[in-house]
């Protein structure tokens, strides 16, 4: 009788909630049908019939999802009818089995302005044109104005056609504000504007490039301005060519495609020289350090900055935890001239203070250098670097010389130690490992080589060094000749001119057999890019890209975590080599696909 009289009880309230109801409202049971509906329901459903349907059905809630809602009074949310519903629930009695009453309440109106307002929200751009110098000084003055106004015409047409503002303050730069929903188009295009500045027809063997650094989300505009900043810098280290975009904490890329146009004034280097030996002779200690495993130009690179410091009179230490067979014989050479103090991280720590001069050379990245505890004791930083910038540079450095269009770290190096005042003095051995930093990362001047490559190069050969025993730096033992001839022969090529390999097993000098692999692969007639994995002796895998230019390979393995060059880049994985080249072959076929 008593369950008689509940039903009932429960009825009548269902009765008046629709009939009285100034809302759209309906109840379901405990089985997530539909057993009364007020007259409004239509408002949220166009279709009669509703009574019994699942409320699922109906709106894609799930009933528990609805009851979670009614238990804790969130609010779920529904778009019907190019209409936005808040969603409100609640229980009509106790217990897993008690009827819901469902409310819907139009909240479309505040939708269209929170859109509105998002859309119309500010976004600000700064626009440089990379090679504004190079383009304007190699060329008669006719065509200098020419491409100059050819540059700035298309720059304001495109900001027309964005409703944007556009105003130029220097020669080679503009400030630019348009809406986020203009941004939001842009993206879509793929920022085609890269494209168009780089058709400007000039007398010049180089196109045109432009980077733009993006700077929106911001609760001020103070806030939008110092990320257009951020992202214009990031831009520029990444070597040029590319739209960078700072949103909070998001950070995207676009565009990429060229090599960096070489600089030929060599007055930022004597610039940073002179900041350096400041630096150095106001620090109690000058710490050198590099990326972890390290490689030829990352050694080449800080056995340079050793000589500078000592040629400033200050005493330098190099930080090197672990190294491989690629500088087993440079390094072993080094120890034997004991010239050079060499310590271990937990030493470096010790001696650290908020004095020391800490100085990266060959990677701008935190979370790759050979001592990352380092960064955080002083604030008396400097990273010497040629590879672009990735998102997790080091930000707070007080000297950067970050230079995409280099060769190698060790000829910024090279260049800085010219400047070193009177006494330029290289011993034979320095010079040589500077050379070998050259020469790895060029692949014996083979890529990424410009005017002051040579020119450095022939710098290092007056001051002693012997191409000969550089070339025995590069030596391999037979095992690893096998290893890497093997991971050749089991090469698998595409029609788009793609080469991956897998090396076999474990091996302790995974990085560099993959290198190698991936430099020789691109020998092969028709291979434009190489793709090479294999397990290190700790079970990491490697990868190592290679790309003749076709190609962007830093932006490939940026996607993996890593980084590097347009042509030259890699990455460490938490997957199996078989995976690696999986996923990155899947990539590629993305790639073409949008081609």
């Amino acid at each position: 009788m008593a369950e008689k009289n509940d039903n009932s009880a429960f009825e009548n309230v269902e009765r008046i909630i629709t009939e009285y109801a100034s809302l759209p409202v309906c109840v379901i049971d405990k089985d997530g049908k539909v057993t009364a509906a007020s007259s409004r329901i239509g408002e949220v459903f166009v279709y009669d019939g509703i009574i019994d349907a699942k409320i699922y059905a109906l709106t894609g809630i799930k009933d528990k999802e609805i009851r979670k809602a009614a238990e804790d009074g969130s609010t779920l949310s529904l778009a019907r009818n190019s209409r936005v519903f808040d969603v409100h629930a609640s229980l009509l009695d106790e217990g897993e089995d008690s009827p819901v009453i469902i409310t819907f309440v139009d909240v479309t109106g505040f939708h269209m302005l929170k859109k509105k307002y998002n859309d119309e929200k500010p976004v600000m751009a700064i626009v440089h044109v990379d090679n504004f110098d190079e383009l304007t000084e190699s060329v008669s003055e006719e065509a200098s104005l020419a491409v100059a106004s050819e540059i700035d015409k298309i720059l304001r047409q495109w900001g027309e056609k964005a409703n944007a503002s556009v105003t130029r303050y220097k020669d080679d730069c503009y400030f630019i504000m348009m809406e986020t929903q203009e941004i939001e188009k842009l993206k879509a295009g793929k920022f085609a504007i890269l494209d168009e500045v780089r058709q400007i027809d000039t007398e010049n063997d180089f196109p045109v490039t432009i980077s733009i650094g993006v700077g929106m989300g911001g609760k001020t505009p103070y806030q939008n301005e110092r990320y257009s900043v951020d992202a214009f810098d990031l831009a520029l280290g990444r070597g040029g060519d590319q739209v960078v975009i700072k949103n909070v904490d998001k950070t995207e890329y676009y565009g990429g495609k060229t090599q960096t146009v070489e600089k030929t004034n060599k007055g930022k280097s004597r610039i940073i020289a002179h900041a350096l030996r400041r630096l150095m002779e106001q620090s109690d200690h000058v710490i050198i350090m590099g990326h972890q495993s390290p490689d030829m130009d990352s050694f080449g690179s800080a056995v340079g900055v050793y000589r500078f410091a000592r040629l400033c009179e200050k005493e330098a230490y190099i930080v090197i935890n672990e190294y491989n067979e690629g500088i087993a014989d440079i390094y072993q050479a080094a120890r034997e001239t004991d010239e050079y103090n060499f310590i271990s991280s937990e030493r470096a720590v010790d001696m650290a203070d908020a004095n020391s001069l800490v100085i990266v050379v060959d990677t701008n990245r935190q979370s790759r250098v050979e001592c990352p505890e380092l960064l955080d004791i002083t604030d008396k930083i400097v990273v010497i670097d040629h590879h672009r910038k990735a998102t997790d540079f080091i930000d707070n450095a007080v000297l950067e010389y970050t230079e995409s269009y280099a060769s190698s770290s060790s000829e910024l190096v090279t260049e800085i130690i010219q400047y070193a005042g009177e006494q330029k003095t290289l011993s034979r051995f320095e010079a040589e490992a500077l050379l070998a930093g050259i020469t790895v990362d060029t692949n014996r001047f083979a890529v990424k080589t410009g005017v002051r490559t040579f020119e450095a190069a022939s710098w290092l050969r007056r001051s002693g060094a012997d191409t000969t025993e550089v070339k025995r730096f590069f030596q391999s033992d037979m095992e690893m000749f096998k290893t890497r001839a093997a991971c050749i022969a089991n090469a698998a090529f595409t029609d788009e001119g793609v080469a991956m390999s897998i090396c076999p097993g474990e091996n302790i000098n995974a990085q560099i057999v993959n290198s190698q692999v991936a430099d020789e692969l691109l020998t092969i007639k028709g291979i434009h890019v190489s793709f090479v994995a294999g397990r290190d002796e700790c079970g990491r895998t490697v990868v190592s890209a290679r790309s003749l230019g076709k190609i962007n390979v830093q932006t490939i393995m940026e996607q993996f975590g890593g980084g590097g060059h347009l042509t030259t880049a890699g990455a460490q994985v938490d997957m199996s080599p078989e995976e690696a080249i999986q996923a990155i072959s899947e990539k590629m076929e993305e790639l073409f696909n949008k081609e």
